[in-house]
């Protein structure tokens, strides 16, 4: 169940070029929206940047998102703002903590929807257990910008059991997917296109750094490689670690999870949903021995209910992604070219 917090009573129902110019307005639109919502000790002093007592190697990853439409089956801009930064300092093997947060707001932008995002992003911070530390606010003219743009910066310590990297993937390491594949690109374009079906296709979009690092903590070494297959979808995920390690992939096509109005809609569009997005997946490349029980881990959460093995790493078409159906029949997935789906993350 997602916060509720009533919305203090501004002097003004929509942003205005005003809101951006660092004087009064501004400060009204922080003092009772952002400072106030997302409020802890370090965020309190309001300084232009935070001062942070971090130990050791850290993980520290940045995104920009511009999704249209801001607000979708399943979330919105601001808790995938929130996620998926926590997701790739995550994916590095590190604890997400802290979250820069920037946001260049449209003139015109009605003050409940900017309201909500923030609910939303404090819903989406105390879940993945991260603070908000600093920020900016930007206002452009109406017709320059689409309601809302959002950067957000993680940085988080690494796990001390952590071994996350290509450098470590292996001749016969077997690939996991998390849970049910192309769902969040599916959630955006439905509602695009006007497509009803007998429930409503929702973003997965998600925090995984809980799940991340139970694994971790649990299995170690054996953990080699974590990707989330956001844009590009889970074959330019993988046709990316076959290039860069110099290792073939054959996947499994019958393994891979997918709900079933996901797969139908992607066929309604014409769509493949290896390459259709993902916010709430992710790709782990673990040692032979330790995959089933991986799976069986990574069952006990809701979030990752369907992981399964879908494929290997192999010594044959080296650089490639192979496919093999039900029937034994093969066909090379290549890198997406161009863009299938606009503006989903």
């Amino acid at each position: 169940m997602q916060l509720q917090c009533p919305m203090p009573k501004f002097d003004f129902d929509i942003i205005t070029m005003g809101h951006g110019s660092g004087g009064l307005l501004t400060n009204k639109l922080l003092d009772s929206g952002v400072f106030d919502i997302l409020k802890n000790d370090i965020l309190d002093k309001r300084h232009d940047g935070a001062i942070l007592d971090i130990k050791g190697p850290v993980a520290f990853s940045t995104d920009s998102f511009v999704i249209s439409p801001i607000f979708f089956p399943g979330g919105d801009i601001g808790e995938l703002a929130v996620n998926g930064t926590v997701n790739d300092v995550a994916m590095c093997g590190a604890v997400p903590q802290y979250l820069s947060l920037s946001f260049i707001l449209e003139e015109g932008l009605p003050m409940k929807a900017f309201w909500d995002l923030l609910v939303s992003i404090k819903y989406a911070c105390e879940k993945a257990g991260v603070q908000v530390v600093t920020g900016d606010t930007k206002v452009v003219d109406r017709g320059s910008g689409d309601k809302i743009f959002i950067n957000t910066t993680g940085i988080g310590t690494m796990h001390p059991k952590a071994q996350i990297s290509i450098e470590h993937v292996e001749i016969g390491d077997k690939i996991i997917v998390s849970h049910q594949i192309a769902t969040h690109g599916m959630a955006i374009m439905s509602v695009r296109q006007g497509l009803e079906f007998d429930t409503t296709i929702e973003s997965d979009t998600n925090n995984l750094n809980d799940v991340v690092i139970d694994l971790i903590e649990q299995f170690g070494r054996d953990v080699r490689l974590l990707r989330d297959p956001t844009r590009g979808g889970l074959a330019s995920t993988l046709n990316e670690i076959a290039r860069d390690r110099k290792v073939g992939v054959s996947l499994n096509s019958g393994a891979i999870p997918i709900a079933k109005q996901v797969e139908a809609a992607c066929e309604i569009l014409g769509l493949d949903p290896l390459y259709t997005a993902n916010e709430g997946v992710f790709i782990a490349i673990v040692k032979p021995d330790s995959a089933e029980a991986i799976v069986q881990q990574m069952r006990k959460y809701d979030k990752c209910s369907k992981a399964a093995v879908i494929g290997e790493i192999t010594a044959s078409n080296v650089g490639k992604v192979v496919t093999t159906n039900a029937l034994g029949g093969k066909r090379v997935v290549s890198m997406q070219v161009g863009e299938q789906l606009p503006r989903i993350c």
